[in-house]
């Protein structure tokens, strides 16, 4: 087991950050730590890290206590926190040399790593650019590289996406994916839901420092009554035609928004065709109808009562 955590306290005066805590983190995955901001994320990330004390409980990291002077297995960790923390007046090149330097002494070695490193989030046309030159997304780049360099067992990624723009999320996300296949384990939080489903094998959902659910998303979203969301797109209907629609055999409930029809279904094959047949005796006419499986904030909503973003 790469992180094992049992029970962990947290508190803040009056304030519980982490209530009892636990969470395991295989060798070789993607673990997401999914949550609403102030769910108790990176606070639980800082305590893993020894960077902050907590009231109770136990970690362990590759299969050691963790404590404030666990050098040799920090050497292994790779951290890129949700503050980008770079050195304004050294370029991109001597920022990413630096962070590397901690890990690793040797010159020659540690030119052979950075430039690894600077071509695999692509910023080979930036090397000398200082970070003020950078747009934000370069600049979470620029902040991967510089946790990643030293090449981790363990990389702890906390919101790395917040605030970027769609192509430089993109090149992250395919970047992790990539460390992963490289033999890396990493930590993904997140409070974006379809970033963990994209690229997680495991997910512990998190709220007000709670573990409230784990497992693949698969198993997540077997956790739910909730099978399939249909939309129909139409106007004009009556409140009669509402409530009929949430009489249709297999549906939890119909909501009506005066454009969009969306219906809620539990699992099953036939629940698509029952509502066509459904829009065809009542004489709706609709633009579009699609189907969707149910998502992590589908599994969140109906778990806590609030959505995942909140």
């Amino acid at each position: 087991m790469v992180i094992r955590v049992k029970n962990l306290v947290k508190r803040y005066g009056n304030l519980v950050a982490l209530d009892h805590l636990s969470l395991d983190v295989k060798e070789g995955e993607i673990f997401g730590l999914l949550g609403p901001n102030g769910s108790g994320k990176t606070t639980a990330i800082n305590c893993i890290l020894s960077l902050l004390k907590f009231d109770k409980g136990d970690i362990e990291v590759f299969n050691k206590p963790m404590t404030p002077e666990s050098y040799d297995t920090k050497r292994d960790i790779g951290i890129v926190m949700q503050n980008v923390a770079v050195y304004k007046e050294l370029t991109v090149y001597e920022n990413i040399d630096y962070f590397c330097g901690l890990y690793v002494p040797d010159k020659v070695k540690r030119k052979q790593l950075v430039d690894e490193a600077i071509q695999f989030v692509g910023l080979e046309d930036y090397v000398k650019f200082q970070p003020k030159k950078l747009s934000g997304g370069l600049l979470r780049r620029l902040n991967i590289a510089c946790g990643i360099a030293h090449k981790p067992k363990l990389i702890i990624l906390d919101e790395p996406t917040v605030a970027v723009d769609p192509q430089s999320r993109n090149k992250i996300l395919e970047g992790i994916l990539e460390l992963n296949r490289q033999g890396a384990t990493i930590v993904y939080t997140s409070h974006y839901m379809e970033e963990v489903e994209q690229i997680c094998s495991r997910i512990l959902i998190i709220d007000k420092g709670k573990a409230i659910a784990s497992g693949t998303k698969e198993e997540l979203k077997n956790m739910i009554t909730i099978g399939e969301k249909i939309t129909l797109q139409t106007y004009g209907l009556t409140p009669e035609q509402i409530s009929a629609a949430g009489n249709l055999p297999n549906v939890l409930s119909a909501e009506y928004n005066g454009s969009n029809l969306v219906i809620k279904s539990t699992k099953g094959k036939n629940n698509l065709e029952s509502v066509l047949d459904f829009a065809k005796q009542e004489g709706i006419q609709f633009g579009t109808i699609y189907s969707e499986l149910p998502t992590l904030n589908d599994v969140f909503l109906e778990i806590t009562g609030k959505e995942l973003r909140d």
